[in-house]
């Protein structure tokens, strides 16, 4: 199979087939059953695959290649999110209040089809490949730390995978080098304080106003206790007090997501932060529960990975097919994967917003152009190709 040839050898069809039929039966982190059977029922339709089951909603293809080597994983994730669809497509999500809004649809059908294609090279395979069909990446702890934790990559050397994005010409590779993504952590706070009588609220512990001062001097963190030229933000999601007009509540929560692509600025944030609601709560007088959640770290891309990767996507898109993507400030799991061994995690375009895909991840009008289906899974088998058949 030349390179020239390796586009047209896709199985665009079977590809989008599965895909749709993935997107009209979505289902929640943990609970992706039906994907999991799904996902089984085909590759068992495909040869010298040894099959596993990590966690219970976990499926690890294996391929045994002919030849001793290395071996690499190549990842998909599977599960949806709690979004009720909004688009027009004719496979829209069947089941209610659930919609694969982030393209793991598309990651899973793009993973099938580069089996179907490496399956029946297995002798010319200098090493094994792990095809990893992972769930729970948008819930933390997440299901990559899960099969770490059951080891499976304990015998690998390499992790690739991929991530679709739409408002990016369909088919486009976009890479990065180091921190790709930043640590995702969220805090759940709640603030103890006296209720009291509108008329009356010098007999209060006025828990509105303590979150009020509370957010505003977590916000001057960002602004003067963390250098410029570092990325880091709190997001506030959540502040919830009172039911009424006339009484000054005795409790508030508040949520909050905290990312970094820093780690020592991750860890001094989690503190700035607690040193802050202390000293406030304490000068008013309240009380409060502080839970600090550690989510995911940053995806980091090392430099060997990457590069592989890039050549071989240039073998599929050409030069001017590849473009360096910004920094962001998005959470993936992928990063439990690069926490443990070198790997590589890249953009695939999925379309742009004047041809009608002009709606982000996690939106109910999320849409990606299938056209983009094929071009990742050609940059999966060029990639073995180059890898691990001489």
């Amino acid at each position: 199979m030349t390179t020239e040839s390796l586009l047209a050898q896709v199985p665009v069809q079977d590809i989008v087939t599965w895909r749709h039929h993935l997107h009209a039966h979505p289902e929640l982190s943990f609970h992706e059953y039906q994907t999991t059977d799904y996902i089984i029922s085909i590759l068992e339709t495909f040869p010298n695959l040894e099959l596993q089951r990590p966690t219970e909603t976990g499926v690890v293809a294996i391929l045994k290649g002919g030849k001793t080597g290395k071996t690499i994983a190549l990842r998909a994730d599977i599960d949806a999110l709690p979004i009720q669809e909004e688009t027009d497509v004719d496979f829209i999500s069947q089941n209610d209040g659930v919609m694969h809004a982030c393209g793991h649809d598309t990651h899973t059908s793009m993973l099938l089809g580069a089996i179907k294609m490496l399956a029946p090279m297995q002798a010319e395979i200098a090493g094994t490949i792990k095809f990893l069909f992972q769930p729970a990446e948008e819930v933390p702890p997440g299901g990559a730390v899960q099969f770490v934790k059951a080891g499976v990559m304990d015998d690998v050397d390499q992790v690739f995978g991929l991530h679709i994005f739409p408002m990016i010409p369909t088919g486009a590779i976009g890479y990065k080098y180091g921190a790709l993504t930043a640590s995702s952590d969220t805090l759940d706070l709640t603030i103890h304080g006296v209720g009291a009588h509108a008329m009356s609220p010098e007999t209060s512990v006025d828990v509105i106003t303590i979150g009020a001062e509370i957010i505003s001097n977590c916000n001057n963190i960002i602004a003067r206790r963390i250098s410029p030229l570092a990325a880091g933000l709190i997001s506030w999601g959540q502040f919830s007090a009172g039911h009424t007009n006339n009484v000054i509540p005795d409790t508030a929560t508040i949520k909050a997501s905290i990312r970094t692509r820093n780690p020592e600025i991750r860890t001094q944030m989690r503190d700035m932060i607690e040193q802050t609601v202390k000293g406030i709560c304490e000068a008013y007088g309240a009380t409060y529960d502080f839970d600090f959640i550690y989510g995911y770290s940053s995806v980091v891309n090392s430099t060997v990975e990457m590069d592989a990767l890039r050549q071989s996507a240039t073998k599929i898109v050409g030069k001017s097919g590849i473009f360096e993507v910004p920094d962001m400030m998005g959470g993936e799991d992928f990063s439990a994967y690069t926490d443990v061994k070198p790997g590589c995690f890249f953009a695939l375009g999925g379309g742009e917003a004047k041809d009608g895909y002009g709606h982000i991840n996690h939106s109910p009008e999320f849409k990606v152009d299938d056209n983009s289906l094929p071009v990742g899974t050609a940059v999966f088998v060029q990639l073995v190709k180059d890898l691990m058949i001489a």
